[in-house]
């Protein structure tokens, strides 16, 4: 069973940066590709950015795009997001997810192994 443990959230001002963590276990890491997804309070769950099994491809949310960087490192077994330039409408609980679709990667229901979440907290 995968299991997914993020890590790196907090509080931060306006124009701050974070770096979020993901550390996989339970399978096999390259045969998954990655994603985060945030959700606000009172709104739903949302894409924010995706990489492919070997890292070649990379997807984004058009709001974090330039701001926001995600790569992953096989031999660690990890995926990062880079959060820069932050903005208090990034307020969000981030997940990580895996799966092992190689298309159609910006959509939730296509991950089937989800981490518990970290909150990030940006103050105007």
């Amino acid at each position: 069973q995968v299991q997914l443990v993020e890590s790196g959230g907090g509080l931060v001002q306006a124009g701050g940066s974070l770096r979020l963590s993901c550390a996989f276990s339970g399978r096999t890491f390259t045969n998954y590709a990655m994603g985060w997804f945030r959700q606000a309070p009172g709104k739903e769950r949302e894409f924010v950015a995706a990489i492919s099994r070997n890292g070649g491809t990379t997807y984004y949310k058009d709001s974090v795009k330039g701001r926001f960087t995600i790569s992953r490192d096989n031999a660690k077994n990890t995926v990062y997001l880079q959060m820069n330039s932050l903005k208090p409408e990034d307020t969000a609980v981030y997940y990580c997810a895996a799966t092992s679709n190689i298309v159609v990667l910006t959509i939730a229901s296509r991950y089937s192994y989800w981490g518990q979440g970290t909150m990030v907290t940006v103050s105007s």
